[in-house]
């Protein structure tokens, strides 16, 4: 029996080091608002059956951050967003602004995936603020990318810009030849046409529209789901009655006109999310013809969550709850077991290290995420390091229809004048878990309000964050990290902690947990 044994670990090793041997390639298709608590990976079933069945499906993938821009400066640096420093969707914030260009755009994982010979591929969304005139114009190409089609701004279905290569494209609102979702999907396939088994390894990345507002649906789509509804998850259109004072302010219940938009909004969001399942299966489709398929990794996740009437929030992210910070996250590719799942935490952070890994490319000091590799093709690796999550509130001097909230420091408000986001929305989160299913917990402080508000989850038991259990850590059941979180809520060491998870690197983040004690 143990020569056997002996023989199959031998033969497994070989299978890995075999499929390995030689740079793989890399998909990475990086879809946009996509949740995962409220059932956005439902409607991709191609996907889910491509990537998910062929490989490891992850149940919680945590963002850096709830928005679109410091996100994905996070995926492109693999920085926590006090580190690389796009606060939010704004130029002046550093969302893409010159500053972020020269300090950490030169930096960003493609510059090295360029390094080691690959063949770099970009269609799609790229920063909010990209291409326009005060962040270099649509000439700029961020370096690292060979094809490069980036979209103009923030995410649309028609009528948008484009910079091919530094050349500015238009699109109208013709469904065959402008539907973004099916020109990204066009693009890929005319790069993938040119690749082979010969040819050096290349790195895609198709980033998509979908699942953002808008919420265009293809022409062929805009039918489907018609009998769906948002989720009546536990936290839907009840009062967020322990939570930071905006969470607070949300009307309960939620006026039926509200309910009558989510619900058209959930439907629209998930139509949208065909168009990149077919996106998938094409290239999938392709990669098999080719024979590349089994030298590829493909990569599969969101640039964060959405809430739809959770706490009475209308729709939206931005907020520090797992409905706006959890996303699909699936991978497939070489050594990886197909069908196999993680349930621990890993982070977006994570993706740019794991994909320099692949590359075989050294990972700088700078990026602070782990690769993932060794936990995708040996699955003997634990992500043990405590997961950090920002937000830095956005706010607006005037609200149109809002006249009470005139220099009020609120942002993102609906025809009823309930709020998603404001100037002391600000708050940073830390994602800890011990034993998969038995420990795991959330605690977050909110800055720059006079309120030194805390609030603390326990997700195994509280998966839907309904009781912020901070004020009963002197109860018992609370005694393991009891003193770490009376810290907390007294901010006692808050930016003394801040300031070791913005300049700590992989595993050496783990310390944080010695410094709160």
């Amino acid at each position: 029996m143990l020569v056997l044994i002996l023989i199959f670990a031998l033969m497994t090793s070989f299978s890995i080091r075999e499929t390995m041997s030689g740079k793989s390639n890399i998909v990475f298709v990086l879809t946009d608002d996509q949740d995962l608590i409220l059932g956005g990976q439902i409607p991709i079933v191609k996907t889910n059956k491509l990537i998910g069945d062929h490989g490891m499906l992850f149940n919680s993938m945590y963002v850096a951050s709830p928005l679109c821009c410091p996100s994905r400066s996070s995926i492109l640096t693999g920085k926590y967003v006090s580190s690389h420093k796009a606060y939010n969707n704004s130029i002046v914030g550093g969302c893409s602004s010159p500053e972020w260009q020269k300090t950490q755009e030169i930096d960003a994982f493609p510059v090295y995936m360029k390094n080691q010979s690959y063949t770099t591929f970009f269609a799609g969304k790229y920063l909010n603020q990209y291409g326009f005139p005060a962040t270099g114009g649509f000439e700029h190409i961020p370096p690292g990318w060979d094809w490069w089609n980036g979209l103009i701004g923030n995410s649309r279905y028609y009528n948008y810009h484009l910079s091919v290569n530094g050349t500015k494209e238009a699109h109208g609102s013709d469904p065959d030849k402008d539907y973004l979702t099916d020109l990204i999907n066009r693009r890929a396939t005319e790069f993938l046409d040119q690749q082979s088994t010969e040819a050096g390894p290349f790195f895609m990345m198709l980033s998509t529209p979908a699942s953002h507002a808008p919420f265009t649906p293809a022409p062929k789509y805009r039918d489907n789901f018609a009998d769906k509804q948002a989720p009546r998850t536990p936290s839907y259109n009840i009062h967020g009655k322990d939570k930071h004072w905006l969470i607070e302010q949300a009307l309960n219940p939620m006026p039926n006109d509200t309910v009558t938009t989510i619900d058209d909004i959930f439907r629209n969001r998930w139509r949208t999310l065909l168009s990149v399942d077919d996106m998938v299966e094409n290239v999938v489709n392709i990669l098999t013809e080719k024979d590349l398929i089994n030298n590829t990794f493909i990569f599969f996740t969101s640039d964060n969550g959405y809430h739809l009437g959770q706490f009475s929030l209308p729709n939206d992210k931005r907020q520090l709850y797992e409905f706006d910070n959890r996303v699909p996250f699936m991978v497939r590719g070489p050594g990886i077991k197909p069908g196999s799942t993680y349930n621990s935490p890993v982070s977006s952070i994570d993706l740019a290290p794991t994909f320099l890994e692949i590359a075989e490319s050294s990972i700088p000091i700078t990026m602070q995420g782990e690769s993932l590799l060794k936990l995708l093709t040996t699955q003997n690796y634990n992500r043990s390091s405590p997961i950090l999550i920002e937000h830095y509130g956005e706010h607006k001097d005037e609200i149109q229809g809002c006249p009470q909230y005139k220099n009020q420091g609120m942002a993102n408000c609906d025809n009823h004048c309930v709020c998603e986001d404001s100037h002391n929305n600000t708050f940073r989160c830390w994602v800890t878990w011990g034993e998969p299913n038995i420990d795991k917990q959330k605690l977050c402080y909110v800055m720059e309000d006079n309120e030194t508000f805390v609030e603390l989850y326990d997700l195994v038991k509280d998966e839907n964050e309904l009781n912020n259990i901070i004020d009963y850590i002197d109860k018992p059941g609370f005694e393991k990290n009891g003193d770490m979180i009376k810290d907390m809520k007294n901010c006692k060491k808050c930016q003394h902690v801040l300031k070791f998870m913005e300049d700590c690197r992989g595993h050496n983040c783990e310390k944080i947990i010695n410094l709160l004690h």
